[in-house]
């Protein structure tokens, strides 16, 4: 069964009324032994990179394993950001590096251009590469909340993107890790799509 990681720093009823609402049953769980059975897992995130990270403490080895051994997992929002190996918000605290990069504050120039700092509300996909959650989404509105945004080192690894007075990475994924920096959970009905078709895979592995 997909297991939602209950570390303290998700908004997990959010999420996993989602999953209920396409009709999965997933469960909510911190027991290490549950998480390592767990055929998916998925990590939400809510508030600062370094108090995630310290929660994550007692799970990253769990994590890490389940992401070598080739199990799906997917990250949202914060969840996303501690896939990566710093961020600015935390200095000196390591995320768990499973993608080469950094996250960084957007810059205060883009008030120029009249944006909000954090970035709050919905923007439209800017779809770069085919992946496999995102099959049936195109130029679609995402609901975001963030004022950090990562920056890959590799390229590659970036399926879409939005602008934001600068070109924001929004999805990423490599393998079997899939990640989006929006909320898919609150994002309607493409946003459920995106849920559906992580499960879809789930089912094939």
């Amino acid at each position: 069964m997909p297991t939602i990681v209950d570390y303290g720093s998700g908004n997990l009823k959010s999420i996993s009324n989602a999953f209920t609402r396409i009709g999965r049953e997933v469960r909510i769980s911190r027991d290490k032994e549950e998480l390592k059975d767990s055929e998916a897992l998925v990590l939400p995130g809510v508030g600062a990179f370094g108090m995630a990270m310290e929660n994550l403490m007692g799970y990253q080895k769990i994590i890490l394993q389940h992401i070598n051994e080739g199990k799906p997992f997917l990250g949202i929002c914060l969840g996303l950001q501690v896939l990566f190996s710093s961020s600015h918000e935390s200095p000196g605290v390591k995320g768990l590096d499973v993608f080469p990069g950094e996250v960084v504050h957007f810059p205060s120039i883009i008030r120029r251009k009249g944006l909000k700092i954090p970035h709050v509300g919905w923007n439209k996909l800017q779809i770069k590469r085919c992946c496999p959650i995102l099959e049936g989404v195109g130029s679609d509105f995402m609901y975001f909340v963030h004022s950090y945004y990562v920056k890959p080192c590799q390229e590659e690894i970036v399926a879409a993107s939005v602008d934001y007075g600068l070109e924001v990475p929004c999805v990423v994924f490599k393998d079997n890790v899939f990640a989006t920096q929006f909320h898919p959970e609150k994002s309607g009905e493409k946003g459920l799509l995106i849920l559906k078709n992580f499960l879809e895979l789930v089912d094939s592995y």
